[in-house]
């Protein structure tokens, strides 16, 4: 079951899908008992917001949840699909847009769409999993760079422009604007000042970017100011539009010749009209109420620069997303997690190897417009504690918690 289903008789329910119940918001309801939550991507608050909820339900009760039926190409084609698509791509600044059913399986097909055996892609060794998976699709030539570092990324250029030079393929460079788990930034503007000079086309997973970066919240290339530079961007609806699907914006060519070779999409049932209705209302929120992203960056300053005052390893990060780094291994990593739901009812997303090193916790916080000052206040002082009783080992029992669900 690989390195973390090793543990499902014991954490499965409890460390491993919890059940957070009740309305979306800062505090849930977890195993009974109300918890502070930190691990929705809720961003701008928009899953409760009165007239997206008042949208959802418009959408669902005029069409229902079937409606289109069938993949776009087939019979799953709306005028509200092809508006969205407008509003999309006018936001980005670019020609056309294209809407994905699913973020994850639309990256997916994106590059495999975009690359045949010719061409040579170049990404980033933090990418997304959706993002490793396309690339696995690629039956040509792919070189990784440690993750940020523009020297070793121009020698993989430098690589990859020697193969296709010899092949007359391209080059196509990936990279996320906002990392989801360290939070920290890709380096679009080092990697755009090199595309004259090695000629790629630059794609960009912004799922964490898009609507909490920049001035009008278009994401991480206009925070980088560098929108006009990025060929292909990929954007969610799962995180500040609290919904499902996702985006591609580029140019006409380029999404015209997705639109026909996109697997994911070409094969698969279309994304449903609430969804697009609900996706509209949320687009027009994000675009004209700048005072919920306002909101979200007064609650990440306020976390952020308290916990580093207070003394805690959050990384790198540049954006909402808010790791605070610990040292310890599973043993002290569930305990923690327990102590903190269970004693304090902060409930936060642990985070421990493969995806970070031996020896480190990830506690990943994630910040939003619906948190408040108090909970910001709050969070500080438990975390003060619990790094209290991590340093004088009090977690570190050797013992799992035994606190599994029946699976």
């Amino acid at each position: 079951m690989g390195p973390l289903g090793q543990y499902a008789d014991i954490g499965y329910g409890y460390f491993y899908f919890p059940k957070l119940e009740g309305q979306i918001s800062n505090r849930m309801i977890f195993k009974g008992k109300e918890c502070l939550v930190w691990s929705l991507n809720n961003y701008l608050g928009l899953a409760n917001h009165p007239e997206v909820r008042q949208a959802d339900i418009e959408g669902a009760e005029k069409w229902g949840m079937g409606y289109p039926m069938g993949a776009r190409m087939m019979s799953g084609e709306t005028e509200f699909h092809e508006e969205l698509e407008r509003q999309l791509a006018e936001f980005e600044n670019k020609e056309a847009a294209y809407l994905l059913n699913y973020g994850y399986m639309g990256m997916v097909s994106i590059i495999d769409s975009l690359v045949d055996r010719h061409d040579v892609v170049v990404y980033d060794s933090e990418a997304h999993a959706c993002i490793l998976d396309g690339l696995r699709l690629h039956i040509g030539k792919r070189f990784v760079y440690p993750h940020n570092d523009m020297v070793s990324f121009e020698k993989q250029l430098e690589r990859a422009k020697k193969m296709t030079d010899a092949t007359g393929g391209g080059i196509l460079v990936i990279t996320e604007g906002v990392y989801g788990m360290s939070g920290d930034l890709g380096n679009l503007k080092q990697i755009v000042a090199m595309k004259d000079k090695y000629q790629f086309r630059l794609l960009i997973d912004d799922a964490h970017g898009f609507g909490t970066m920049g001035q009008s919240g278009s994401g991480t290339s206009e925070y980088q100011g560098v929108k006009d530079k990025v060929d292909i961007y990929f954007g969610t609806f799962a995180k500040a539009m609290a919904g499902i699907g996702g985006f591609v914006a580029s140019d006409k060519s380029i999404i015209k010749s997705l639109t026909f070779k996109m697997r994911s999409q070409i094969y698969a049932k279309s994304l449903p009209m609430p969804m697009v209705h609900g996706a509209l209302k949320r687009l027009e929120l994000l675009r004209t109420r700048p005072e919920l992203r306002e909101k979200l960056w007064t609650i990440v300053n306020a976390l952020q620069s308290g916990l580093r005052e207070k003394g805690f390893n959050i990384g790198n990060t540049a954006s909402p997303v808010t790791p605070v780094f610990l040292k310890g291994g599973l043993d002290e990593a569930t305990q923690i997690v327990q102590d903190l739901r269970e004693n304090f009812g902060v409930f936060c997303s642990m985070v421990i190897y493969p995806v970070v090193p031996k020896g480190v916790i990830m506690l990943r916080l994630i910040p939003t417009a619906i948190h408040t000052l108090e909970d910001v206040r709050f969070t500080i002082e438990t975390f003060s504690i619990v790094k209290e009783r991590l340093d004088s080992g009090v977690y570190s029992t050797g013992i799992i918690p035994s606190v599994a669900d029946k699976f």
